[in-house]
């Protein structure tokens, strides 16, 4: 029997984890003389008081939803991939060869190759690791934060090599066609006479990573796959007895997390960039685990998570503006303090509230 609601699991500890979570940033920020409540709103200000604002606050969630998704589904499985740094890295190579290999007519007819070749290069990417340790026992962990490396390397080497832009000195791939260009926020509301800023790098992948978030509820939840992979998570003995083959759930779950992660590509290399530069995911694969683990690995609190991890990012820009006191490692504290509250922290909060809901329900009955 659970000890407390679902809806206390998926809303409540997570809103009181991240009350706490400010509480303390707030006393950072007090520390060094400053006031929190000036810093909370700027980062409001800077995240959500324009269209342009919002339009950077969503397009950071993107690569956040991209990136938690990845990470949910390897938690499910129970296992915790922290390659996503690099599968999005090897994701963008993906896209961008099928970018580059035609001259595409329009977007609609590109989208669907580009998405095939960032998750498939994704996947392929994460393969190796599951299948290391699924067959030789080699940690999950050890294995794919050796490939973000690894994948940092690759994506260098072909950046200066085969597929650099011969007219510049960058690291980077020659501009994609205008057929390959997603449109824009601004683009999409235009028609519909609504107002929104051409300087937003927010595009159409926003609207690809929600589909993403409901299918992958769907997958999860409403699958026979999704109960095998749930299930190898909660008991793998159970599981193996129930005849769940091993290595078939963690070769798929890896694949499927690998795909996913690969997809931020799709919002960075062919929404924004409109072509491939080293170092285009910035950091986005680690900040997914922050965001499983404060969605509760579900997509609907993931996309919340990520569109708060977003708003930090973009507010914290404004922050740094405003306040100039405030570093850019003072913002990257108040992201570490949120990860702790929400992953490290999480039984400091869950305990006494599971404590509360039992003694409910031991007087209502």
């Amino acid at each position: 029997m659970d000890k407390m609601p679902r809806w206390a699991d998926l809303f409540l500890i997570p809103f009181i984890n991240l009350i706490l979570a400010f509480i303390a940033a707030g006393l950072v920020v007090l520390a060094i003389g400053q006031n929190p409540l000036d810093a909370i709103y700027f980062m409001i200000k800077g995240s959500l008081g324009s269209t342009s604002g919002i339009g950077y606050t969503l397009y950071y969630a993107t690569n956040y939803i991209f990136t938690g998704l990845a990470v949910a589904v390897a938690f499910h499985a129970r296992l915790f991939n922290i390659g996503g740094e690099g599968q999005a890295a090897v994701g963008g190579v993906g896209a961008a060869v099928v970018l580059l290999a035609v001259d595409w007519p329009h977007w609609t007819v590109a989208l669907p190759f580009a998405i095939l070749g960032a998750a498939s290069f994704g996947a392929a990417w994460a393969f190796i690791p599951a299948y290391l340790q699924a067959k030789r026992g080699s940690h999950i962990v050890i294995t794919t934060i050796m490939f973000n490396f690894i994948a940092a390397a690759l994506l260098g080497f072909l950046l200066n090599g085969i597929l650099k832009n011969p007219a510049t000195q960058n690291a980077e791939t020659r501009n994609f066609g205008p057929g390959a260009h997603l449109p824009t926020a601004h683009e999409m509301l235009a028609p519909f006479g609504i107002e929104f800023s051409k300087s937003a790098p927010l595009n159409f992948s926003f609207l690809l990573a929600l589909a993403c978030a409901f299918l992958i509820w769907l997958l999860i939840w409403r699958t026979r796959l999704g109960y095998q992979i749930r299930a190898f998570g909660h008991n793998e003995r159970a599981a193996n007895y129930a005849g769940i083959p091993a290595v078939r759930i963690t070769v798929l779950a890896m694949l499927i997390s690998g795909a996913l992660a690969g997809m931020l590509s799709i919002n960075v290399v062919m929404g924004e960039q409109e072509r491939l530069i080293k170092e285009f995911v910035e950091g986005a694969g680690f900040v997914g685990i922050a965001v499983a683990l404060m969605g509760r690995s579900h997509p609907f609190g993931i996309v919340l998570a990520a569109i708060l991890f977003g708003m930090l990012t973009q507010g914290g820009f404004e922050l740094l503006f405003e306040m100039p006191a405030i570093s850019r490692e003072m913002v990257l504290v108040i992201q570490a303090l949120i990860i702790l509250f929400t992953g490290a922290l999480d039984h400091m909060v869950r305990d006494p509230v599971e404590r509360i809901f039992i003694r409910m329900k031991n007087r209502s009955a």
